[in-house]
């Protein structure tokens, strides 16, 4: 396929609003236009979108699903995604087309850790419950049998994905007295595993089966979703919980809150939803779940690396370069 012209100053659509200085830098660079009232763009708004720029920055909210690639004209080159996963992409119908695609991997691990270690403190110990109690004005003092929880030291945590983020969330849960289990598609290197003492389970069975604490970490992808369902569920003790800082459809969302609610289970900590921002009612109504508004790698620091890590992608493709980070199909 030849190679189109690049543009020197290309039209670009973002289509929800970034950090202030980082649009700031995309307008000085680039003839860009905002999403200014930051309502997510339906399916029209899309394909509008993606008729009149050279250069998308789509968001995670964004699903370019095959039909809406293959109707986007020859000027639409490049999709620079603002954040790191890229299964609300179809790679195989940008390949087809030509359209190179871009992510930003790296810069919010280390944020995304620390939300992750919070729900592991969050659900043993029953902080929200103990929040909400305060709250209420119910609260009547302090007592010996008064808002008991786990101790999470001592704990065996069971780590479904060892990429950056499993590993930073490994670090941070050994400090805590945790003993580290993972299953991972490649086991790690000896030495790797020796810094983490982390143990490998070729099995995912058997790690949900031996864990107090599971937390997921893996990609979405013809793989893993649907990968902990009602089957996988039901190896859980009852003792045991579940965290997702990841993707909502790895999980079987109503398998889970069935076992939260019958206490096959005893808790969970979610920072994403099936049909986001819609929450299943029956999760609101339960009192052994943490439930967060999918802020993981809600951090200002982080949200101006990723702009940054756009802006870079889109500044190396303009110059003629391969971008940094191009996604290629079967990445995940």
């Amino acid at each position: 396929m030849a190679k189109k012209p690049r543009p020197a100053t290309p039209r670009v659509i973002v289509t929800r609003r970034l950090p202030p200085n980082v649009e700031a830098r995309m307008a000085e660079l680039f003839d860009t236009v905002f999403n200014i009232g930051d309502v997510p763009m339906d399916r029209a708004a899309l394909t509008r979108a993606m008729a009149q720029c050279d250069v998308l920055v789509p968001s995670v909210t964004d699903h370019l699903d095959a039909a809406l690639i293959e109707a986007a004209p020859e000027r639409l080159q490049l999709i620079a995604s603002f954040g790191s996963g890229v299964d609300h992409i179809d790679l195989h119908a940008t390949r087809q087309k030509g359209i190179i695609v871009t992510n930003t991997p790296g810069v919010l691990t280390e944020d995304t850790a620390d939300m992750t270690m919070a729900l592991i403190l969050s659900v043993p110990r029953r902080l929200a419950e103990g929040e909400k109690l305060v709250r209420s004005g119910a609260w009547t003092g302090w007592s010996p049998s008064g808002m008991l929880g786990h101790r999470i030291g001592g704990k065996r945590l069971g780590i479904i994905g060892m990429g950056r983020i499993g590993r930073a969330v490994a670090r941070r849960a050994a400090a805590f007295g945790l003993s580290i289990a993972y299953h991972n598609r490649h086991r790690l290197p000896f030495e790797v595993e020796q810094e983490l003492q982390a143990h490998w389970h070729g099995d995912l069975d058997s790690l949900l089966a031996g864990s107090d604490i599971v937390s997921i970490h893996c990609p979405l992808n013809a793989d893993s979703r649907g990968m902990i369902d009602v089957r996988r569920i039901a190896l859980m003790r009852s003792d045991a919980y579940l965290i997702n800082t990841s993707r909502a459809e790895i999980t079987d969302e109503p398998a889970l809150i069935a076992a939260l609610a019958e206490g096959r289970i005893a808790g969970a900590g979610l920072d994403v939803y099936t049909h986001e921002p819609a929450v299943d009612p029956r999760l609101l109504d339960l009192s052994n779940v943490v439930l967060l508004p999918h802020m993981g790698s809600a951090t200002i620091e982080g949200r101006d690396a990723t702009g940054a890590r756009v802006i870079a992608n889109i500044r190396s493709w303009v110059d003629g370069h391969r971008p940094p980070n191009q996604v290629l199909e079967g990445w995940v």
